[in-house]
């Protein structure tokens, strides 16, 4: 039996991002299956045009539509997103069956394939977030501070947002999405001593505060989750800025790829309920959270062939969803990596 390949999860920070979040229209469960095996054909008619500019697409599924979609049983770590309501701050979950994450060097590349989805998906979903994502400078966000810096690198990397071979959905992942918005100009009256010790962290060199100078409410001294062992559990994060400067809207979008998604859950929880109870993020008192999701992401052979996530057939199982036509014209391209899915050093 082969060994499945997952999709281009890991892999270098880009300079340009854009987040889609779909949801499939009710009875067209079928075509948008049709259409996700041809997601990855649309991913290389586009890069191959500009091959330098490192086009990726990560393509998650969310529990509603899988329940709608297909007749296996949902894999181990997807249900729906995970409200939090700390009286203070919420966390809220927002609807999504279908999340994109298109990364590339160059935003006119995001932007064509973001709008080769539209057209695939046209008639069978409806975009309902759409967030176009920037670098800002040496990768900070709006907020002024690096953001980043603990992410795993190589094979670390790939241990963390990567389900291994002894799962019940080999090569796949888990990614949370949720948009921010900051209120810069109440943030830009503090100082930079306050912003540091909201953070956890010096703004200018990056350095992370010692354990004993960082107030528990700081944002890294809730944000670092340990194991039973005193092992830090981590998640693989891509945020990206976005705004409008003539809406007056800067925010930062958070997305955390894990192959365990309750290490991302129990950041979240902390942040916003407390660790203990009350003690919630300092940069939420700067940042709400508008929206809120959870996806599963598989491998890249069951992305291309969606009929892998279910069970074989039986005479005594429901009619599975009819057989694909290739409709879209690019299935000839199915099953071939994307051209960005480069590997980096340490990936097998």
């Amino acid at each position: 039996m082969s060994v499945p390949l997952p999709q281009p999860v890991v892999g270098p920070l880009t300079p340009a991002a854009i987040f889609l979040t779909l949801t499939v229209e009710p009875g067209r469960e079928s075509e948008a299956r049709e259409a996700l095996a041809e997601v990855s054909g649309l991913v290389r008619s586009v890069g191959f045009r500009a091959q330098e500019g490192g086009l990726t697409c990560v393509t998650g599924i969310g529990s509603d539509f899988w329940d709608r979609a297909f007749r296996a049983p949902r894999p181990s770590g997807l249900h729906p997103f995970i409200a939090l309501d700390g009286g203070t701050h919420r966390a809220p979950a927002t609807p999504g069956d279908l999340f994109f994450h298109i990364r590339a060097a160059r935003m006119d590349l995001c932007f064509e394939l973001a709008r080769q989805l539209d057209l695939a998906f046209s008639g069978i979903s409806r975009v309902v977030d759409e967030v176009h994502g920037f670098r800002y400078f040496d990768t900070r966000d709006l907020l002024g501070f690096v953001d980043g810096t603990e992410n795993p690198a190589g094979q670390l990397a790939e241990g963390v947002a990567i389900t291994g071979p002894d799962t019940d959905h080999p090569a796949s992942s888990y990614v949370i999405v949720q948009k921010y918005t900051h209120d810069l100009e109440a943030w830009e009256r503090l100082s930079v001593e306050d912003q540091e010790h909201a953070i956890g962290r010096t703004k200018l060199s990056d350095i992370e505060y010692p354990d004993e100078d960082k107030p528990a409410n700081a944002h890294i001294a809730l944000n670092v989750i340990e194991d039973e062992e005193g092992n830090q559990r981590q998640i693989l994060r891509d945020n990206m800025p976005f705004g409008s400067v003539g809406e007056g809207t800067f925010g930062t979008y958070f997305i955390g790829y894990a192959a365990d998604v309750t290490t991302i859950e129990t950041m979240l929880e902390r942040m916003f309920i407390g660790d203990p109870p009350g003690t919630t993020d300092r940069i939420l008192d700067f940042s709400t959270a508008l929206t809120g999701a959870l996806f599963f992401v598989p491998s890249q052979d069951a992305l291309d062939d969606p009929d892998l996530l279910d069970p074989p057939s039986t005479s005594d199982s429901p009619t599975s969803p009819g057989p694909r036509d290739d409709s879209l014209g690019v299935g000839g391209l199915r099953g071939t990596p994307q051209l960005g899915s480069i590997p980096t050093p340490g990936r097998t």
